[in-house]
This record gives structure tokens, C-alpha cells and sequence, in this order.
């Protein structure tokens, strides 16, 4: 089985942050974010990994090259010169991933699902596309997927032929998709797989399912999502791989990071070569990244501090995700 990441996003939301970085190749607790994408997709048994690109193409290529090379992957790498969009984004990889059932997942989300089961239950339904469905987060607005009594999708952001008794989910921005999906799309240009592409696909008569599934979800696309999902990790909400080895505070501490006089209570992450001043003090949910420098007397609490960064002497940081000069405040939500 193969897989498609959708890695051409903008990242508006994200800015500064993503003029240095697209989405899915942001650090996040001393990985790119792509890394845990990979991890989820290789439990699954997928062989083979395609992404498109857009914003800052050589930086997303770079980093999905390195990471599946460092996860025993192949990567087909597709280049939009204008943005095609979801639906138009997976026509760009037709040629790869046409040949049976593949995987599509969202690159800018955290969401380590186990996928075995979905997948077998896509096979075994003769689907022609299942979307991986949860209730709808608290206190937030996404447009929702609504489905009936056999898990049918009928309308999907109020597109679509509807129904009764249909009830609202979420859409977690993971698909199991046939390679029927390639006959309901246009032969060029931008489109939605879920507005535009499903919603031929149910209008002539072809099943959409969706699978509703209990795991951890995060959408990272704003300061104050990404801050409040490093806190959900930090405490323990959601378990992932290659955090490093638990150290000072109840925290992980890369080998090389340097913690020197610095008061941890945690928990905390400390990514590989950074260096903390004496009288630092370091709260709860803080990450201080690769190569970040904190100077003397500085306070961190509940903070993101991106790799590279300079942190002033007697500085305080709390409720924001800095970047160089940015402090850009990220006020945790939940």
C-alpha cells in the first residue's frame, strides 16, 4: 500500500514560523513534524510515500527525502507551480498511486491512529473512499462531515445529495481512497477532494464511508494550537516515539542539550545542543529547540522556543512560540 502526505499548504496561519518552514517540516519537540506522519503510515504497512509541494518546495522536499530515507521509505516527490488543492494535489500523484487503495493524510495534523484497522475495514466494505471521522473537538467551528445509520457520507460542508437522520462528525483529514476517486476528478487544475470530488462520487451513485476513530488529534495550523498540542504531549495526553530519555524535571533531555544552573519543573523538552544559562527558570509545558541559547535569569513558562533562537538575559517567555526575534503569543487553548 502506498501513501500520499499533502504537503503544499501555505501555512498562513502559521506565520512567521512558515517562511522558514512549511507545515508538515516544522519542528515539533525536536522532530519535523512529517517524522510522527511517517511513523503512523509505516505501522500500517504502507511501502511507498508520495507528497506534493508548493510553498518553500526545496525545504518540504529536503526534509520528506531525508525522512523517509531515514525510515527505510521511498518518496515520489510532485511539484504544484500553482497550488491544485486536496483533490488536485492527489491527481498530481495519479501515476504513483494509482495501482491499488492508498492513504491520504494531512500534513500539518498530530495524529498517531493506529490505521490497520481502518484500513481492513475500507477493503472489506467495497468503499470507494472511507474518511476517518471523530466527534467534532470542543469549542471549535471545523465544517462537519455528516453520515447515516450505515456509516454512509452524504454530505460533506453541506455539500452533497443529504439525507435523514444524518448525524455531524469531524473529519480527522485522513483518507483510505480507490483509484476509482481519479474518474470523478477534472483533468486539470485546482479543486477539493471533499467539496468537489466526493461529492460527484455520491451524486452518481458510489459509496463514501466514514470510520469514526478514538485517538489523540491536533490541528497545528495556528501558534496557540501548536503550543496547547506540545502541552497535551508534555503531560502525558498522547504517547509518541523519539522524545529522548527523561531527565532534570521530569523532562526529556536531548544528550547533548546543556542544562547547566537551570531550575526545571516541568515537564519540559530540551532538543539536541541547546544551552541554559545559571538562574534560567523553566516551568511546565515549555520545548526549547535545537541550537536555542537561553541567557542568564531568563523565565520560560508554557512557551515554544523554535530551533536557532536567542533568548535575552533576564527575558520572560510565557504563552507565546518564538522564533529569531518573533514572540508571537500563543495563549493555550483546553
Amino acid at each position: 500500500m502506498k501513501a500520499m502526505v499533502l504537503c503544499a499548504g501555505l501555512g498562513t496561519r502559521l506565520r512567521p514560523f512558515t517562511e522558514r518552514w512549511p507545515k508538515p517540516a516544522m519542528p515539533f519537540l525536536g522532530q519535523p513534524l512529517f517524522r510522527y506522519h511517517l511513523a503512523v503510515l509505516r505501522a500500517a504497512g504502507v511501502q511507498g510515500v508520495g507528497i506534493n509541494t508548493h510553498h518553500l518546495p526545496d525545504v518540504m522536499a529536503a526534509t520528506a527525502r531525508a525522512e523517509c530515507a531515514r525510515a527505510g521509505l521511498p518518496v515520489h516527490v510532485v511539484h504544484e507551480p500553482v497550488i491544485q488543492g486536496t483533490g488536485g494535489g492527489i491527481r498530481g500523484l495519479r501515476d504513483f498511486l494509482a495501482d491499488d487503495d492508498f492513504i491520504v493524510f494531512n500534513g500539518d495534523i498530530l495524529f498517531p491512529v493506529d490505521l490497520r484497522p481502518v484500513v481492513a475495514a475500507h477493503r472489506a466494505s467495497g468503499a470507494a473512499a472511507t474518511m476517518l471521522l471523530m466527534p467534532m473537538p470542543e469549542s471549535e467551528k471545523y465544517a462537519s462531515v455528516e453520515m447515516d445509520a450505515e456509516r454512509r457520507v452524504r454530505r460533506i460542508a453541506r455539500f452533497g445529495p443529504g439525507g435523514e437522520g444524518l448525524t455531524p462528525w469531524h473529519f480527522t483529514g485522513v483518507h483510505i481512497i480507490s483509484p476509482r476517486v481519479f474518474d470523478f476528478m477534472t483533468p486539470e487544475g485546482p479543486e477539493d477532494i471533499n467539496r468537489d470530488v466526493y461529492v460527484r462520487m455520491m451524486e452518481a451513485g458510489l459509496t463514501v464511508r466514514g470510520e469514526v476513530v478514538r485517538a489523540y488529534w491536533s490541528d497545528l495550523g495556528t501558534p496557540s494550537r501548536y503550543l496547547s498540542t506540545v502541552r497535551d504531549v508534555l503531560s502525558g495526553q498522547v504517547t509518541l516515539e523519539g522524545l529522548g530519555t527523561r531527565g532534570q524535571g521530569n523532562s526529556w533531555v536531548h544528550p547533548t542539550a546543556r542544562l547547566g544552573g537551570a531550575q526545571v519543573t516541568g515537564p519540559a523538552h530540551f532538543d539536541a545542543g541547546c544551552s541554559l544559562a545559571e538562574g534560567v527558570r523553566v516551568g511546565a509545558s515549555v520545548s526549547v529547540g535545537a541550537q536555542v541559547r537561553v541567557g542568564a535569569g531568563a523565565r520560560l513558562e508554557r512557551c515554544a522556543i523554535l530551533e536557532g533562537t536567542e533568548v535575552a538575559p533576564g527575558e520572560e517567555l510565557v504563552d507565546v512560540v518564538a522564533w529569531g526575534a518573533h514572540r508571537v503569543p500563543a495563549p493555550l487553548q483546553g
